[in-house]
């Protein structure tokens, strides 16, 4: 799935990303007229403080972990629905939106991994290890589309609305099993889902990095 605006091409081809753009166009269109896109921006922001805030005190009362959930399907509302609203609406401000979202993304990100290690469920190396990572590849991502123009949400068919989902289906898990046996060690889930984690973005940025590195070179080769 492609879209084009003045500034970059979005490229979200994640394995939801074409039932999703039709969802967020039809939510769109039947939102009222007074709600706009920075409201729905702040929505987001809010929940991701929110989902922190909830896994904090999860550490203290379990069934917090329920408001998680609620502010991850939150957040999708508002960050994802934003974009597609000022789209549907013919209100685009590329470089503001661009910009705007993806500060509050690294914020949110922050926010959420702060309240996972202080509820005991994450080593706070984990959280810090994830927090870099993710700060890395959306550095990446954000080179790419200043270089080539192509601002791609996805890798592997798993962009942020496949990460959400596969966070609430973890955070389910949690509520039954915090601790797992790995070669007859007891590690915390969320330490094994985030070293998960970790690996795959690792592995995400180098793959995105060779292949734009390459793709820059062949577009402006030198001839000797």
């Amino acid at each position: 799935m492609t879209t084009k605006n003045a500034a970059h091409v979005r490229v979200n081809d994640g394995l939801l990303g074409a039932a999703e753009k039709r969802l967020l166009v039809a939510l769109a269109r039947r939102l009222p007229a007074r709600v706009n896109s920075d409201h729905l921006t702040l929505l987001g922001l809010g929940a991701m403080v929110g989902a922190g805030l909830c896994f904090w005190w999860s550490r203290w009362h379990p069934a917090a972990l329920l408001g998680v959930i609620v502010c991850l399907a939150l957040n999708w509302f508002g960050d994802s629905l934003d974009g597609t609203l000022a789209r549907v609406r013919g209100r685009l401000r590329p470089r503001y939106g661009y910009y705007v979202d993806h500060v509050i993304d690294l914020a949110g990100i922050s926010f959420l991994l702060a309240g996972i290690a202080l509820s005991g469920q994450m080593t706070p190396i984990v959280a810090v290890a994830f927090v870099a990572a993710y700060a890395m590849v959306s550095a990446e991502v954000f080179l790419a589309t200043h270089a080539e123009g192509t601002f791609r949400l996805a890798f592997a068919g798993v962009g942020p609305t496949e990460l959400r989902i596969v966070l609430a289906v973890g955070i389910v898990q949690l509520s039954f099993r915090p601790v797992v046996e790995i070669a007859g060690h007891a590690w915390r889930l969320l330490d094994v889902g985030g070293a998960v984690a970790i690996a795959g973005l690792a592995v995400a940025f180098v793959v995105s990095a060779l292949r734009n590195t390459r793709a820059l070179y062949m577009a402006e080769r030198l001839d000797r």
